[in-house]
């Protein structure tokens, strides 16, 4: 046994591509109806230990016999196994299950032998993963096909839609007026829709199917495309703040279609993304097939090679014989949705139409590694230089110097936050990749253009350097007395560097990752927006991010009151003596978490889910504990500070409740893993209760400042900036688990693809809905 386990050790490196191919390849939501490989090969280990024991001791008794029989050489034993090579060795039976499921059990022949109960185990395991694989392949084509009939129907009405609004004063009973323009529409419009519906009998046969397909064309023909209209009504999902100030002031079922162009154009770039989205479900599909297939192939290869028996064939034969192996559907709905949407969007250009259709392949570049490390070196060395600069010439020391921490330190404060967040991004995406957590579908990025911790790590490192460099120019600047016919300069260093990240943000030229900017601020514009905006995953992520940068936006609003009232000097001091300021330092602590707040709002109108108005109370809550702390950072007195510590305790035990068991999902006490939950991505349980420590903890430090005592204004603000660092780097762990649970919920429903709504709906199917 020890050998064996040298031997398979020692090929391992051989032998480890396509396990590594199977699991990348992988849909990570599907990943439990995969064939389970892992299992199978421990089981095929097994065998060759138990094998490979028996041929030394067959080895050696032949030895000995020859020793015995000297010069008589004995083959029998060779003739006898070769003679084994072509028995059947295996049997393997169909089990017809309400005429539609078939189950496959296979029985050994040789169960006796040494080594047979392995290989028995083998075979049952086979066939437990060909079930589990082909019930799940047909379950998944089943709804596929129903999903190509519903797509169908879309692109009905969608041309019918074009046929309306290209000729608005035809009636809907009426015919086009040109015989050709019409001739060439109907035309058009049965090869968009009739191609993609899907038939059972025609699957099974696809020169029927083209019969068949025929005959449809020609039943069409008695149709009147515009009828189809009358039958429609709009899918208003409430996507603009337009619409859902509409829907609140008008009737809600006021659905009617629209004829206008731009109301047309909507329609096709929604059906777009529809026809994308099930065009990459299907191409997984078609994946999911060929690897389980390969995976079969490879483990029957191996067994025949450890045991010499020739079962292979014959189980192989089964397999391609199968469901997942003969079903021809996927390939059948491909040509057909491909066809479609190239004739339908992009006007038969076929090259544009397959560039739309399949994802872009995202290529990793050296170049990108090469300038973080270069960055980061560069960020390194200009916070050791700063420091130094700092610490030599005794800064915090002169009086000069205090009242630069004071009133200047706090305007760098917020690109050391923001770099301090895109830094804990940075780690979330490293380790959410590690964790094979699908991060881009989750938040729902383009294929191909989503960030990975090497990009966003360039990106922070890119920020701080230049944030870094801004700040020791202006602290050489300002200490120095020989610069100060530079004094102007210098006080414009911060708000250069505002503006700079601003242009760099907002710019509408495709430079610097223009995908993911345009998606930052389409996000930010939601929240913003809130509650007009139906909430998304991304939409909500963000404004939690926001709601730990509450600092960062009171340093925001003291750049518009440093800069904004003409004088640069002392000129914090006098922002808290203006009224109409401290009215704005109230509004800017809360407005974060009402961003949150009105989400919550939205999404118990849109879901009817009480945990979506709990979770509002909690923000409400940290409202109500911000104004009393806001009140007694102003006013001071003891019955503030009573307030503010009762209302910040409080908000601290409800957001500490649902950050641990909502949002991550853990505590459970009757969990396979006690106080945890079932399903762990991280192998170490230990990780979990060490991040509902620091959880606690760091939710805990939110209240420092209500703690207040005779602090100097240098204290303050060193006080006010740790704390506001903790919540964030808090914030950070938050994230990695709460979208670990969401991954795990996504794998649980097998939620793969994004449910992209579609844009028309008909009243027959409202009713049959109703009916049932």
């Amino acid at each position: 046994m020890r050998q064996c386990a040298y031997t398979f050790k020692k090929n391992i490196p051989d032998k480890m591509t396509f396990k590594r191919d199977f699991k990348q390849q992988m849909v990570l939501e599907w990943e439990k109806e995969y064939m389970d490989y892992e299992g199978l090969k421990r089981i095929l280990k097994e065998i060759k230990c138990s094998k490979q024991a028996t041929h030394n001791r067959s080895l050696q008794h032949r030895l000995r016999l020859e020793r015995a029989f000297s010069g008589i050489h004995l083959h029998g034993s060779n003739h006898e196994r070769e003679g084994d090579v072509e028995e059947q060795v295996i049997e393997v039976k169909t089990l017809e299950l309400d005429g539609s499921k078939q189950l496959y059990k296979t029985e050994f022949q040789k169960p006796h032998e040494e080594g047979g109960e392995a290989e028995a185990r083998l075979f049952q395991k086979l066939d437990e993963e060909l079930n589990k694989v082909n019930a799940f392949y047909k379950d998944q084509v089943e709804a596929a096909k129903h999903e190509a009939n519903l797509l169908s129907k879309q692109v009905e009405a969608l041309v019918a839609l074009r046929v309306k609004v290209k000729s608005p004063d035809s009636g809907l009973k009426q015919n086009i007026s040109s015989p050709e323009e019409t001739k060439d529409q109907n035309h058009q419009q049965k090869d968009s829709m009739v191609g993609l519906e899907v038939d059972h009998v025609q699957q099974a046969n696809r020169n029927t199917h083209h019969e068949e397909q025929g005959e449809a064309h020609n039943n069409y023909n008695t149709r009147d495309p515009l009828e189809i209209l009358e039958h429609v009504k709009v899918d208003n999902v409430l996507q603009s703040p337009i619409s859902t100030i509409k829907k609140a002031l008008a009737d809600s079922s006021d659905n009617e279609l629209s004829l206008s162009k731009m109301y047309l154009r909507k329609t096709e770039e929604q059906l777009r993304l529809v026809f994308i989205e099930f065009y990459q479900k299907l191409l997984h599909l078609k994946d999911y097939s060929f690897m389980n297939l390969s995976a079969f192939s490879k483990i029957m290869k191996k067994y025949e090679k450890h045991t010499s028996r020739t079962a292979s064939a014959a189980y192989m034969t089964v397999v391609d014989n199968s469901y997942l192996g003969n079903s021809d559907e996927v390939n059948f709905l491909l040509e057909k949705v491909e066809s479609t949407f190239i004739r339908n969007f992009t006007h038969s250009n076929h090259k544009k139409g397959r560039k739309l259709l399949r994802q872009k392949t995202k290529t990793e570049r050296h170049s990108i590694t090469f300038f973080t490390g270069f960055l980061s070196g560069c960020f390194v060395a200009l916070l050791v230089a700063t420091i130094l600069r700092i610490t030599s010439q005794q800064v915090m020391k002169k009086q000069k110097g205090t009242f630069y921490m004071e009133n200047i330190f706090p305007l760098y404060s917020l690109f050391g936050y923001i770099t301090l967040h895109m830094l804990m991004y940075a780690a979330n995406t490293y380790f959410w990749k590690r964790y094979r957590i699908n991060y881009p579908f989750l938040f729902g990025f383009k294929p191909g253009t989503e960030l990975d911790y090497r990009e966003v790590f360039l990106l922070t490192a890119g920020h701080g350097v230049v944030a870094l460099l801004c700040f020791l120019i202006n602290l050489q600047l300002e200490m120095n007395p020989s610069n100060r016919h530079y004094k102007t300069a210098t006080e414009l260093v911060p708000l250069t560097l505002v503006v700079l990240v601003l242009l760099i943000t907002f710019c509408p030229l495709n430079i610097i990752y223009h995908s993911s900017r345009f998606f930052f601020v389409r996000c930010l514009f939601h929240c913003l927006c809130a509650p007009l905006f139906k909430v998304s995953l991304p939409d909500f992520f963000l404004a939690s991010q926001l709601t730990s940068q509450f600092q960062a936006f009171r340093s925001f609003e003291l750049y518009i009151c440093y800069y904004g009232l003409g004088e640069h000097s002392m000129r914090q001091k006098k922002c808290h003596n203006r009224g109409s300021y401290n009215v704005m330092y109230f509004i800017v602590g809360i407005i974060p978490y009402w961003f949150r707040l009105a989400q919550c709002m939205r999404q118990f109108y849109d879901e009817r889910d009480i945990n979506r108005a709990f979770n509002g109370l909690n923000y409400l809550s940290t409202i109500v504990a911000m104004v009393f702390r806001t009140t007694f950072e102003l006013k001071k007195g003891k019955g503030w500070k009573v307030l503010a510590l009762v209302t910040s305790a409080l908000a601290v035990v409800q957001n500490t409740y649902w950050d641990i068991v909502k949002d991550w999902g853990l505590l459970r006490r009757h969990s396979k893993n006690p106080y945890l939950r079932d399903k762990l991505v991280v192998p170490r349980k230990s990780v979990y209760f060490i991040a509902m420590v620091l959880n606690v903890v760091l939710r805990i430090s939110w209240m420092q400042l209500v703690f207040e005592m005779d602090w100097s204004p240098l204290h303050k603000v060193a006080i006010i900036t740790v704390t506001s660092c903790l919540e964030i780097i808090r914030r950070g762990i938050w994230n990695f688990f709460r979208l670990e649970n969401e991954n795990l919920n996504n794998v649980g429903n097998y939620r793969a693809f994004k449910s992209v709504p579609h844009p028309f709906s008909y009243y027959d199917e409202k009713n049959d809905d109703k009916d049932d």
